[in-house]
């Protein structure tokens, strides 16, 4: 998630960071694909960024914006038509300021640059629209009236699922709630929340009562079962008060009793300050989990994919976790990434995926990866100073993972 240190790109001298759990380092990850969708890329829409500074320059990009920028991915799925469904988040990082930012989920085909040739770019088809018409959102919305199209200023969706009937499931962090919409985006039911915990933007906080849940850290990655059954849930950042800052909830849905099962399963970060970036089922036991800081470019130090078995867990009651890649130490001796800009930081072998926010993750058989960045346009400058980001999606080969049922 977006803070507002994203203005920032300060170079400093950092602690060295805990080792990670497993004590081996990871199988050598090799880039086999790359395809980047530039970062000024804009679909249909009503002007966008209204709220940000006015006349003030981001990363050289000055809002307000024609229309709907193409960007912040922070959820992948497989389409129907070969294709991927690609979601961005809330779209300017705060309640307060994207408003204007409509929620959708992304047709694109990505033409990977391989060893074999391919373009290197990303088409973006049509896309789903969320919206309410039939009023089942149960507090104030900013489009309160015709089909009532949702905002960034009324959820802040970080991961999408979809179940065994088509249905599409939203993991939010204002609440935190889960959003459930028919294939089309189409609000079914009112949104459900995390019992017990709340955010500071949870519209529902009554004056006076204290969120249990800082800002920024409700529903990051969601994951749905093999048997379409359960949706587990994480919470990107440690609840106020717990004692233990490394501690991460995964709360499991049960999509059929429409119910929370009592007791979450616990995970720990290597270090207080990182967070769960996104959440993806390999098979009946195991998970895919993305732990990252929150640096970019040079300063970037922790981007890593574990493997979790929520079947095994310690005398502290913790998931098992096996470090399988690091998104820092990635070999391309094919150059696939090269030619580099001006700059551009983190091209060539080794590769380095170095962006603030990295939460879209999805197994493609093989044990192959495809991986997404959240380029928070404009506000992220990981791969080249100055520059915003691009959307770029990769495809790793990942020798340790292992591979989906």
């Amino acid at each position: 998630m977006r803070l507002a240190a994203l203005l920032l790109l300060t170079i400093v001298t950092l602690p060295a960071v805990a080792p990670p759990a497993a004590a081996q380092a990871p199988p050598e990850v090799t880039l086999e694909g790359r395809a980047v969708l530039p970062a000024d890329s804009f679909a249909p829409g009503p002007p966008s960024g209204t709220q940000l500074p006015p006349n003030q320059a981001i990363n050289g990009r000055t809002p307000p914006f024609p229309s709907q920028p193409v960007q912040g991915f922070s959820a992948v799925l497989r389409a129907d038509d070969g294709g991927y469904l690609a979601m961005p988040d809330n779209g300017f990082g705060a309640k307060d300021n994207s408003a204007d930012f409509l929620l959708r989920a992304y047709r694109i085909e990505p033409r990977f640059e391989t060893t074999r040739g391919g373009a290197g770019t990303i088409e973006v088809g049509d896309f789903i629209e969320l919206r309410d018409p039939d009023r089942k959102i149960d507090f104030p919305i900013v489009n309160a009236s015709g089909e009532r199209l949702l905002t960034g200023a009324d959820f802040d969706i970080e991961s999408m699922r979809r179940d065994r009937r088509g249905d599409l499931w939203f993991g939010d962090e204002f609440g935190p709630f889960l959003l459930h919409t028919d294939a089309t985006g189409r609000v079914r039911e009112a949104p459900i929340a995390l019992p017990g915990v709340k955010s500071p933007q949870n519209p529902t906080l009554a004056p006076g009562e204290q969120p249990t849940l800082p800002r920024s850290s409700g529903f990051e990655g969601t994951a749905l079962s093999k048997s379409r059954r359960y949706l587990y849930a994480s919470l990107e950042g440690a609840l106020i008060g717990d004692p233990d800052q490394r501690r991460r909830y995964i709360h499991t849905f049960d999509l059929r009793a429409g119910e929370y099962n009592d007791t979450p399963l616990q995970y720990r970060v290597e270090a207080p300050g990182n967070v769960i970036g996104d959440l993806t089922a390999i098979d009946s036991d195991r998970l895919l989990l993305i732990e990252r800081d929150n640096l970019q470019g040079p300063a970037a130090r922790f981007k890593r994919i574990y493997e979790v078995d929520i079947t095994e867990t310690g005398a502290e009651g913790f998931v098992s976790k096996r470090l399988v890649a690091d998104l820092l130490q990635i070999r391309d001796p094919a150059g696939i990434s090269l030619p580099a800009r001006a700059g551009d930081f983190g091209l060539g072998d080794p590769f380095l995926f170095p962006f603030q926010t990295i939460e879209s993750v999805l197994p493609i058989g093989d044990r192959r990866l495809l991986i997404l960045n959240d380029n928070n346009y404009p506000f992220s400058a990981g791969r080249n100073p100055g520059r915003p980001d691009d959307n770029e999606a990769i495809v790793v080969h990942v020798p340790g993972l292992t591979d989906s049922e």
